[in-house]
């Protein structure tokens, strides 16, 4: 293509080996396309063969996350914008071309007519370093979390099937005590054997909370099953194994959100998002990473609208005013400001209040939670814009 065009637009299918590349011009007519390894070079000599076919390159991808980042990485130090162009639009727009093939070439053309015809899509940017670290930290905390109450379950699974009176009688996913008991002693007759002095005073020595009670307890567990089960000394080393790497889990756990504090405190809204009733610092780190450049959102009701908290309209002919709740939205922002909702009302205040006026119009608890989590939106990125912390009392200027 010797011809050089005005405005081209390039579409990316972004994968982990490699990328599918394809240019498309004001036509629709594909000018080019071509497999790219994700790799510094590879996309560097791409990059520089597309902005030989056009004066203006317009840059889209699918894929806005690790699969991706040297792509946008790149595309910035060069001085170009990508823009995102989300998964299920790529789907969606399939079926309005010819065939039913899917390819990377083709899903890579569907993308750049995508961008062709809208021109609404947010913008793809290169976060800053602390909101890259915490981007890193929360996915990590997620993932340990994950594992967590997949070993707990485990646990008590193991346990019921042998021991089924010590299960019930803790709580394994909140109380130290009962991961602590299993690693020494986990079958009714070692229980019975120690005895409750010594078994208060070994649980003690292990800096564990309410020893006596828990040896009390335990104690009690024991004496209700007098039967060995089959297969009990074997579960009971699964048991130990377990909740030894359950307690192994929760010193990561604090370390890592140690970390997380320490470096969401360094970003330059960190005091803004904390001084929000409800929103500590793990949550301000999910929401600075949920939500990324506040610039991308005109309002609050578009930062509102991307968590998923307001109605969509549903009418047709005759039927107008219905509302639903919408289904494409960031799942994660939503968690961030309905957890942060719900640890607000705990305490008396105007978020308490706010929620206490809902019920008592007849919502529900969850409605009346989302509906205070629209509201602290709102709240949210008004303090975001105007660069100033949470006051229970109104300004004075807009008292006045």
């Amino acid at each position: 293509m010797s011809e050089r065009r005005a405005r081209v637009w390039a579409g990316i299918d972004a994968g982990k080996g490699h990328h599918w590349a394809a240019v498309v011009d004001g036509t629709g007519a594909t000018l080019w396309s071509k497999k790219v390894d994700n790799d510094e070079s590879a996309i560097l000599t791409a990059l520089g063969e597309i902005l030989d076919l056009a004066d203006q390159v317009h840059w889209a991808v699918d894929i806005s996350g690790t699969s991706s980042a040297l792509l946008p990485a790149l595309l910035a130090a060069h001085g170009r914008r990508a823009v995102h162009v989300p998964g299920r639009t790529v789907n969606r727009m399939s079926g309005a071309y010819r065939g039913e093939a899917k390819t990377d070439a083709r899903d890579a053309c569907v993308i750049a007519e995508t961008a062709r015809h809208r021109s609404d899509f947010a913008a793809i940017g290169v976060p800053a370093q602390p909101a890259a670290d915490l981007a890193l930290l929360t996915a990590h905390r997620s993932d340990l979390v994950a594992d967590r109450v997949r070993m707990i379950n485990r646990l008590r699974d193991t346990l019921t099937g042998v021991f089924p009176a010590l299960e019930r009688a803790f709580d394994h996913s909140s109380q130290k005590g009962a991961l602590v008991l299993p690693t020494g002693y986990r079958t009714p007759a070692a229980i019975r054997r120690r005895g409750r002095a010594r078994l208060t005073a070994w649980l003690a020595n292990r800096s564990v909370r309410g020893a006596d009670a828990v040896a009390a307890t335990a104690l009690e567990a024991a004496h209700a099953q007098q039967t060995a089960l089959p297969g009990e000394d074997v579960a009971a080393q699964i048991v130990a194994d377990l909740a030894t790497q359950i307690l192994t889990l929760d010193d990561r756990l604090k370390r890592i959100d140690q970390q997380i504090r320490d470096t969401f405190r360094s970003h330059p809204q960190a005091e803004i998002i904390e001084s929000m009733p409800g929103m500590g610092p793990i949550l301000g780190a999910e929401f600075v990473v949920a939500a990324g450049d506040l610039a991308a959102y005109a309002d609050a009701g578009h930062l509102a609208s991307a968590a998923g908290l307001v109605p969509v309209p549903r009418d047709s002919g005759r039927r107008t005013g219905s509302l639903h709740r919408p289904k494409r939205y960031s799942r994660r922002l939503r968690r961030v400001f309905y957890l942060s909702a719900q640890t607000s009302i705990i305490r008396e205040g105007p978020n308490r209040d706010f929620c206490l006026k809902k019920r008592g119009e007849g919502c529900k608890h969850v409605q009346a939670v989302i509906a205070l989590a629209r509201r602290r939106a709102s709240v949210l990125w008004a303090l975001l814009r105007d660069n100033r912390v949470f006051t229970p009392a109104l300004p004075v200027a807009q008292a006045a």
